[in-house]
């Protein structure tokens, strides 16, 4: 059977989220939304090792807070770096000689399910390098950079990314070695990949799979969740609800 490490980047400075607590900290229909994120992998048999990158400045809160966690998920701590590639860089050294291929998952994609994970995971196993991702459905707009109308872009053969992202551990290891071959921004670990001349593959995810960027994404997350199949239960994810532990703090 092949092994997994799962990185969880949430390290960002969530900029956009307007709030005082980072999107990954955020409570979300009673846990922390980067628990939700971690509950589908870390009691996996093919996951070995799951490691969650923070930022310096947030490490004292987070292992404050959700230490017991920690422990009781078998979650590791990374240091984040100034870019999102430093951040996962820096997970990437800490993956167990052993494992076989590596899953950066965003911390704050809280709806995934069990049957996307080992979709994704199958289809990596079977080819090296595969990525959830959802065709584009609505009309692509190109603008001027004064919110007016330049082209109408054809939507056929375009696909928004997700996470997971899965690759063998050998060809990210050279990828982010090979940093120096994409020009610009990193955008996610796929683009790394393509420029060092790999295939990547796309597992068909749906819309549902979001990432929370905003506070009004909570809303659609947390409606989203009530609305997935529950999971056959394996045991508990974590020692205690975040609901007891921080008074619910999130939507309420």
């Amino acid at each position: 059977m092949a092994t997994f490490a799962v990185i969880l980047p949430a390290a960002g400075r969530s900029s956009r989220f307007k709030d005082k607590e980072k999107k990954p900290f955020v409570n979300l229909d009673g846990r922390a939304i980067w628990l939700r994120s971690a509950e589908l992998f870390v009691a996996r048999q093919d996951v070995t090792q799951t490691i969650i990158v923070v930022a310096p400045d947030d490490q004292e809160m987070f292992r404050r807070r959700f230490g017991a966690n920690l422990a009781f998920m078998n979650v590791q701590i990374a240091s984040g770096g100034a870019e999102r590639f430093e951040s996962v860089a820096n997970a990437i050294s800490l993956v167990k000689p052993e494992v076989d291929f590596i899953a950066i998952h965003d911390a704050v994609r809280p709806c995934l399910t069990e049957i996307l994970v080992s979709a994704v995971f199958a289809k990596a196993v079977e080819t090296g390098a595969a990525i959830l991702a959802a065709p584009v459905s609505e009309t692509i707009k190109q603008s001027d950079g004064k919110c007016q109308i330049q082209a109408t872009v054809s939507r056929q053969g375009l696909w928004l990314a997700q996470t997971p992202q899965v690759f063998r551990r050998d060809w990210l290891e050279a990828a982010y070695a090979g940093r120096a071959k994409v020009q610009g921004p990193i955008t996610d670990d796929a683009q790394l990949l393509e420029a060092a001349g790999h295939k990547i593959h796309l597992v068909e995810g749906p819309g549902t799979n979001i990432k929370v960027t905003s506070k009004g994404d909570l809303y659609l997350a947390e409606a989203i969740l009530k609305s997935l199949p529950k999971p056959k239960p394996t045991g508990p994810a974590h020692p205690f609800a975040e609901e007891e532990m921080w008074g619910g703090r999130g939507l309420k």
